[in-house]
């Protein structure tokens, strides 16, 4: 990605505004964001910012490539309103690829989810079978299949991004506006740092592959570059548990902070207990490997709150 003109849809959010700004060093980039799970104080003065929805008419589509990251991303957000989920992410999704379409674009990368992999302590590789227990993973597996129809029937590049545990912190990332919705490394890492008992839900047991979102954009950047189609993982194929995460946390900022375990108000059939990425498919088509280890990300979280 060098000087094209580049969208980026949820570009004010978190892991949205961290490619935008990226990609503003080499390119035009336009920022499209309804302010919901975002903030334009997250972009750089290089990034235009243009407020709206994903389900608008008329659109700043008249570009190289489109990054899709807008979305309601939250198995919450979802159950209480599945009509209002569906539209956002399904529809919202339709409507941006088509109308890029309509404008000459041919290169589109989108956000889908882990999640849909369920519980794996094994590695999950993109052709497993998956099956769809909420409404969030039934939105990102119909952005797939729509992404399909855009890739057979009119020949376009569609990258399915399905991202694990995506995270960068509170203080010096783009985390704190998403509050309640921000990563578990960000929320917990404030939390014990502020001398807040960071909050369980369950038995600390669970395990998740935490990616950091250098890493991520990196990935983007590079589905782009090589005009990938079908759905790739972004992760570091390993898994570490919220207990021993907040061991970590607890060792780099000097402190001894408890957690508290609370009862998990997601049903215990559909909640993704464990997640892991195989991403040797991402690394076979584009060279692409996790740069920062879980270690490493930890200490750059904990920096801020120096």
């Amino acid at each position: 990605m060098n000087g094209k003109r580049v969208l980026v849809t949820g570009g004010a959010g978190f892991i949205g505004s961290n490619l935008a700004n990226h990609l503003a060093a080499d390119n035009e980039v336009v920022a499209l964001d309804d302010c919901y799970l975002g903030t334009p104080e997250n972009l750089d003065d290089s990034v235009e910012f243009v407020e709206g929805s994903v389900l608008d008419e008329d659109l700043p589509t008249d570009v190289d490539a489109v990054f899709h990251i807008a979305a309601l991303s939250s198995y919450a957000m979802h159950e209480d309103d599945p009509t209002r989920g569906a539209r956002v992410n399904v529809e919202g999704f339709v409507n941006t690829v088509d109308q890029a379409r309509q404008d000459g674009c041919e290169t589109v990368v989108y956000a889908s989810t882990s999640s849909i992999y369920g519980d794996r302590t094994d590695p999950s590789p993109e052709d497993m079978p998956v099956t769809v227990n909420t409404g969030y993973e039934a939105s990102k597996l119909a952005r797939e299949k729509y992404a399909e129809y855009f890739a057979n029937h009119y020949d376009m590049s569609m990258a399915g991004m399905r991202f694990f545990s995506v995270y960068q912190g509170m203080e010096d990332g783009a985390e704190e506006h998403k509050g309640e919705y921000a990563n578990l490394i960000a929320q917990f890492a404030d939390d014990i740092a502020n001398g807040r008992n960071p909050e369980i839900w369950g038995d600390g047991s669970q395990t998740r592959d935490f990616t950091h979102v250098d890493d991520i954009v990196r990935g983007l950047e590079l589905a782009a570059d090589h005009e990938l189609t079908g759905v790739y993982n972004l992760g570091t194929g390993e898994q570490y548990s919220f207990d021993h995460l907040v061991s970590v946390l607890n060792d780099e900022l000097g402190t001894d902070v408890d957690p508290v375990y609370e009862d998990n108000p997601i049903p215990e059939d559909v909640y993704v207990h464990d997640t892991m990425a195989d991403a040797t498919k991402m690394r076979e088509a584009t060279g692409w490997e996790p740069e920062i280890a879980f270690e490493e990300g930890v200490r750059r979280v904990c920096s801020q709150y120096d």
